[in-house]
């Protein structure tokens, strides 16, 4: 049975170098003057996909919580080359700032390019307590205010001919233990955003939707809830940027998550016991 996992594994290894390791990269003139509104840009990939947008010389709007950080990356922006760096507050959790975080970045830039989705609610990595409210509310920050904003933007989407690039995480094709919340919330945000790229090319419409999954990123919130060696930010935000400005329909980072998609359903029972295990020393006291 393990040689059999063996070669399926290197077969799936050698698809995902075949699907992904002959991508193009993008110009900086191809984003040069783009108007982009980026989320949950005041840390993390978010912070770093303000800056690649910067260097290329797009006009950015960055929104999150905190406006004192948010001051902080947008003067940043602008000294990295950016046409136009502003700023919106908004917090996610609250139904009105969705459309309102879309509105100003319309009226102030005269319209849309790119809408990139990346804020994410603060979760911890821990066993199911059974906490309904905690999930219903992750639910709404990860979730519910993603299709938000896309319903907002796509008027300006489709008059720009633009496109919406969501950030999405592994987790949300390939669930492991003590994360129940944060893997439902992306579940779902894979689920509906596959269904309307489906939608939007049934229609012939011109916004391209791009999906961007990420293995374990160097970043503050990640790092908290696991002890394995993260991968750049920066790098996954440069990724991200890059699969949107050519639209592509899916793109994974780093290399092994493509893998991880294509092979999960090959050898289920070994697949669980593997993942049971790591989980297991990867939690502090471990599983009891």
């Amino acid at each position: 049975a393990m040689k059999v996992l063996a070669k399926m594994l290197l077969v799936g290894a050698t698809l995902a170098a075949a699907l992904t390791g002959t991508r193009a990269t993008c110009s900086a003139g191809s984003l040069r003057g783009a108007r982009v509104l980026v989320t949950g840009a005041s840390t993390g990939i978010g912070e770093q996909l303000a800056y690649c947008y910067a260097r290329l010389g797009a006009q950015v709007v960055i929104t999150a919580r905190r406006e004192n950080v948010l001051q902080q990356v947008a003067r940043r922006c602008a000294q990295l080359g950016a046409q136009k760096a502003l700023y919106v507050t908004g917090d996610m959790a609250t139904t009105s700032d969705p459309s309102r975080v879309v509105k100003f970045a319309v009226d102030e830039l005269g319209g849309l390019d790119y809408l990139v989705l990346n804020h994410i609610g603060r979760y911890s990595f821990s066993p199911w307590s059974g906490d309904v409210h905690h999930v219903r509310g992750l639910m709404e920050v990860n979730f519910l205010s993603y299709v938000q904003l896309a319903s907002a933007a796509l008027p300006s989407l489709e008059k720009s001919k633009g496109s919406i690039v969501v950030v999405s995480s592994l987790l949300g094709e390939f669930p492991t233990p003590f994360t129940a919340p944060y893997t439902a919330t992306k579940f779902a945000v894979n689920g509906f955003f596959c269904t309307l790229q489906h939608e939007l090319a049934m229609r012939s419409s011109d916004v391209s939707l791009t999906i961007s999954i990420l293995g374990l990123v160097d970043t503050e919130s990640a790092m908290e809830k696991v002890r394995v060696v993260p991968y750049p930010a920066g790098e996954a935000a440069l990724h991200v940027v890059r699969a949107g400005s050519l639209r592509q329909k899916e793109s994974f980072y780093p290399w092994y998550t493509h893998l991880v998609c294509l092979v999960r359903d090959w050898c289920p029972f070994f697949r669980d016991v593997i993942i049971q295990k790591v989980a297991t020393q990867d939690t502090p006291g471990g599983w009891t």
